[in-house]
């Protein structure tokens, strides 16, 4: 048997430091498999109090998730603007959640390789309202990649309206759902993958002629979404997206409305904005579906006031419920 003391003062003191290293390292690789790290990206606020609040928002779903899953050790980071330790801010994430404004103010425009070499680990995304609309090019091709589908000019259009919606596809991200209605911009004939390959619909339902009234521009109208609402067509307003073994099965999560803050008070809109978010993480959804506290008027405003826009007296009402 050999003694401690037989062992050099130098050599023991290697093999302690090995030792604890190693140890160390077990420690963080169990704590980072343990945990789901969900990573909001997003702007501050756009377009008055109430509507856009991008990064009220965020603060809401994070605190919502992780009160749902009170057993699983959720992880939320939160950057107004694009991080400025991107590497760091992102290292071991589960999901990226974008709420922001779109087009040249998008946060993934002109870093879209940077960001592709997050979601090839496998990292789901979710992009809510504004933040599905991005340039043709290559932030569309991510976003194609990444999310199966995106908001296009001259293809894709931006009309408020009410949407009902009274199916649902067999889905995690549809879990809980019942049939509701309710107004919102909610964005419409979205550029998809070819032949929808990977998209699973989660709020779909066939716009009024009504959604049709503008004229024709690069977000308002167009003949091809003329001829499909025309025919009835149903459009995807919400979809999860499976990926491929090329993005480490990644999954993508897009959502047209929450142009209304308000919109949260509705239990249906709430659930699908958490099921979507929860999915890309992996998440395991109930049956049905996730459920969280309905907010009141006030804790909404509070939520904005502490972390979006300043309060304006002149706020819109809230949105109508039955349709026109």
């Amino acid at each position: 048997m050999i003694s401690l003391m037989s062992i050099p003062h130098r050599l023991f003191n290697r093999a302690l430091l090995a030792i604890i290293a190693a140890a160390v390292f077990l420690s963080d690789a169990i704590s980072a498999d343990d945990k789901t790290v969900i990573c909001f990206v997003s702007h501050k606020t756009s377009h008055g109090f109430g509507k856009h609040e991008y990064a009220a928002g965020c603060r809401l779903i994070g605190q919502w998730l992780t009160e749902a899953y009170p057993d699983q050790n959720i992880e939320t980071r939160y950057s107004v603007d694009w991080p400025t330790d991107p590497d760091t801010f992102f290292k071991d994430a589960d999901s990226v959640v974008f709420f922001c404004t779109g087009k040249d103010r998008h946060l993934v425009h002109n870093r879209v390789p940077e960001f592709d070499k997050v979601m090839r680990t496998g990292a789901g995304l979710a992009c809510l309202h504004y933040a599905v609309h991005v340039n043709i090019g290559p932030s569309a091709k991510g976003m194609l990649a990444w999310m199966g589908g995106y908001f296009e000019d001259n293809w894709s259009v931006n009309p408020h309206w009410v949407a009902g919606f009274n199916t649902f596809k067999d889905h995690p991200a549809a879990s809980g759902l019942k049939p509701f209605e309710i107004d919102d911009e909610w964005y419409f004939h979205m550029r998809f993958v070819g032949d929808e390959k990977g998209i699973t619909p989660i709020l779909s339902t066939a716009p009024p002629e009504s959604t049709m009234e503008r004229k024709d521009g690069p977000v308002s109208g167009n003949p091809a979404v003329r001829e499909a609402v025309a025919a009835g067509e149903p459009q995807h307003v919400a979809w999860a997206y499976q990926r491929g073994e090329d993005y480490n099965n990644g999954r993508g999560f897009g959502f047209t409305g929450l142009h209304y803050h308000w919109n949260f008070e509705d239990d249906n809109f709430r659930r699908t904005v958490l099921n979507g978010v929860a999915w890309t993480a992996g998440l395991e959804i109930p049956e049905s579906g996730i459920e969280s506290p309905k907010p009141t008027r006030g804790a909404l405003e509070a939520n904005i006031v502490k972390y979006g826009g300043e309060q304006d007296k002149n706020a819109p009402p809230k949105p109508k419920k039955k349709a026109k």
